[in-house]
């Protein structure tokens, strides 16, 4: 039986590159402040000196080198993990991501495919600066030939970010700042991997489906918690994936409950809900008993520390949407 440990998901980061570069000499890490550091978060604290300078490198404040240096890394048979400090400071690195990483693979016939990954901390709700705690991953989603991944414990954290390196194309793997030190669970010490693009049900109910990710899982379990008292059971559906969406998972749930509230701290015009709307409506539209209903921020830029509450989905907001597609 394996050893399992309790860790964060900061430190279920670690870990898992760790265990790829112990087995993998041709996975590097690059980024700023990773190596001497141990990152701004230390989530990659001490890998510098299991691994040295040539596998974990400092790089210059240059996301768009970063990014850039790692693409023409993967493209000569590495497989680097660039981290993005935080995920707000990818904008840079936007046009090396949107027009070759991306598509090197379709550009060259698959002669050169580009296996990297892309780490970046994202999210509201840790009082950090401007620009810091951006929600954008719907730019993301909308870029064919990338995957989108966001955890919310720690045991996915390590699997999804093995697969994520293990995988042939680029993934962009995002990481709750809110969750980094704020959950945890057991992780195996061993090698393990979860699949890319498939959903997990949190929690199982009748009455509703709740569909999140990443730091809003907590907001999505607590409100089910909360419906559960008033006589209410929901289907609690983390995604984990983003792009490639689960579209099974989805479908099963809301045939069974005809209703879905779905919960995203990203802004709601362009986000994520609209997809996942999409499907729901291709999908299982005969089987609803109301409109799928969403709770997301604003259309406005994360807020200052002192209004992060008010900008942020909370459980009695969503709870306040279950009760709306149950009484609709």
């Amino acid at each position: 039986m394996s050893e399992e440990r309790i860790l964060t998901p900061v430190q279920a980061v670690k870990d898992a590159l760790d265990v790829m570069m112990k087995s993998d000499e041709n996975v590097v890490v690059l980024g700023e402040d990773v190596g001497v550091n141990g990152g701004v978060f230390r989530a990659t604290d001490g890998l510098i000196d299991t691994y040295g300078e040539k596998r974990v490198m400092d790089t210059p404040l240059s996301e768009a080198g970063i990014v850039g240096a790692a693409i023409g890394m993967a493209m000569n048979g590495m497989k680097p993990v660039a981290e993005i400090q935080f995920f707000g400071f990818i904008y840079p690195a936007f046009e090396q991501i949107m027009t070759q990483a991306t598509r090197m693979r379709y550009r060259t016939m698959s002669k050169f495919t580009v296996p990297m990954v892309i780490r970046a901390p994202y999210g509201a709700g840790v009082h950090a600066p401007e620009i810091h705690s951006d929600s954008m991953e719907a730019l993301f989603t909308h870029m064919p030939g990338i995957k989108v991944v966001c955890p919310s414990t720690a045991y996915d954290t390590k699997g999804l970010l093995i697969s994520a390196i293990e995988d042939p194309d680029p993934v962009l793997f995002l990481e709750s700042l809110k969750l980094y030190r704020g959950t945890k669970d057991h992780v195996p010490e061993e090698k393990y991997t979860v699949e890319i693009g498939k959903g997990y049900l949190a929690e199982e109910g009748e009455d509703v489906t709740l569909i999140a990710w990443g730091a809003m899982m907590k907001v999505a379990l607590k409100a089910a918690e909360q419906a559960r008292e008033k006589g209410i059971t929901c289907d609690v559906i983390d995604l984990r994936t983003l792009y490639p969406i689960d579209k099974d998972i989805i479908a099963a749930s809301v045939q069974k409950t005809n209703r879905c509230v779905i919960v995203h701290e990203a802004q709601q015009t362009g986000g994520l809900s609209n997809d996942i709307i999409r499907i729901i409506n291709d999908t299982s539209f005969l089987y609803l008993k109301s409109p799928v209903s969403t709770v997301t921020a604003p259309d406005v830029h994360v807020p200052f520390w002192a209004l992060e509450k008010a900008y942020l989905p909370t459980p009695e907001r969503v709870m306040d949407k279950i009760q709306y597609v149950m009484d609709f």
